[in-house]
């Protein structure tokens, strides 16, 4: 069987991640599987980049200049939509050619076109489109938020700032008549992803599979590894991390609340705590209002260090399509705390692997920090939950009892 999976990039962002390790997967199980992107940097023989530089270049800025001509020169919503309206002909291409299945993943930005995808669902071969956010089941945002008009017609977007059928309304009609392919079948990365999709009105007859990220489970070590960063040696150690923290989503205020709170009301507590963050954040002064003592490490190219010398893994993100920040964590042995708005409970079982706060409430944050920092759940057993549940080798053959199912 050869699966050829497509994604724009195979290093940038959590699709990426996702889609180079079910690659990777995939080949150790019985079958070939090989991958197109417009961005690499893998020297990987079963990864090829497509289109000129030229070319994507011209794609992803025609693109952005619709978005932003329709959204009243908004600069702050220009990346917060896909419209799919410039990409890459990959009909002809010789691995798609070559390709058994297709699995489509994060293919927006100039990858795909509205046009090339249906050229690619006109080859009659089975198509998977993974969804790793909530762009396939809206108009045109990758996150709704509070927004529910994509559960009936999309319009007066709030990316779009404008009243009644606006640029949401036109892109969700043409997803409508992209989604009457037969061969078209959606992979959800989590449950509540797959929720969101019934309750829209573009996916509500769609066929939909869970299936969760793959994980490579045997490339982290739950073994507890103090590092030198002049942290307490008895401190326990709660890592935060994101490609941007202070992203709104990742709700990086209310962990601020929730360790104020800490501070003010349970000071003994506090007293045994360290934050150890990592990641971008534009705003550096955000650090000065957090109450607790913390360390800032910025970008960071292996996570796996970070996670052996701490013992809770956060997140307080206000929306996760899934929540890989979390395996990383547990396979390192840290207990999780998140919020439950999302593809984290999926993976944090409350009171069972970890804690799931009762909202966005910095007190229930606080709640679930505290019974970390208490409870007795072993490195050993977070390590093992991850490694039954999202090991990548489960995963992969999920991926192929679906394909051999369709």
């Amino acid at each position: 069987m050869n699966i050829l999976l497509i994604n724009r990039s195979d290093h940038l962002g959590g699709a990426a991640i996702a889609s180079l390790r079910l690659m990777n997967a995939l080949n150790e199980q019985s079958v070939e599987a090989r991958m197109l992107v417009i961005d690499s940097k893998t020297s990987h023989s079963s990864v090829a980049t497509v289109g000129s530089k030229w070319h994507n270049t011209y794609n992803f800025l025609a693109e952005r200049l619709d978005i932003i001509v329709s959204n009243g020169f908004n600069r702050e919503a220009l990346f917060k939509a896909d419209i799919a309206s410039h990409g890459l002909d990959l009909s002809g291409h010789a691995w798609v050619k070559w390709a058994d299945v297709i699995i489509l993943n994060w293919v927006n930005q100039g990858m795909l076109s509205m046009s090339s995808l249906h050229k690619l669902l006109a080859l009659g071969k089975p198509v998977l489109w993974t969804m790793h956010d909530m762009w396939n089941c809206t108009g045109i945002c990758h996150h709704a938020y509070e927004c529910r008009n994509y559960e009936t017609t999309c319009h007066s977007c709030p990316l779009t700032g404008k009243k009644g059928k606006d640029l949401s309304t036109r892109v969700q009609q043409a997803k409508q008549k992209l989604y009457e392919a037969t061969n078209l079948h959606f992979v959800s990365v989590s449950n509540w992803l797959a929720q969101c999709s019934k309750n829209s009105s573009l996916m509500s007859d769609s066929h939909v599979t869970v299936i969760g990220n793959p994980f490579p489970t045997s490339n982290f070590s739950c073994v507890y590894q103090p590092g030198d960063l002049g942290i307490a040696p008895d401190a326990r150690v709660i890592v935060m991390g994101a490609a941007r923290l202070d992203d709104p989503v990742k709700g990086f205020d209310l962990m601020i609340d929730a360790m104020d709170y800490i501070a003010r009301e349970k000071p003994e507590l506090a007293s045994r705590l360290h934050l150890l963050l990592y990641g971008g954040l534009r705003d550096m002064s955000l650090l000065d209002r957090i109450a607790l003592p913390h360390t800032h490490l910025g970008y960071v190219a292996d996570v796996r260090p970070i996670y052996r010398q701490a013992h809770i893994v956060l997140s307080t993100s206000r929306y996760e399509s899934f929540g890989y920040t979390l395996l990383e964590g547990m396979a390192c042995g840290c207990v999780p705390v998140t919020t439950g708005d999302g593809g984290q409970v999926d993976i944090v079982k409350h009171l069972v692997n970890g804690y799931v706060t009762g909202g966005k409430d910095p007190t229930s944050i606080a709640a679930g920090i505290e019974w970390a920092a208490n409870c007795s759940l072993s490195r050993e057993t977070l390590h093992e939950w991850v490694s039954v549940h999202f090991d990548s080798s489960i995963i992969a053959r999920q991926y192929i009892e679906l394909i051999k199912s369709l």
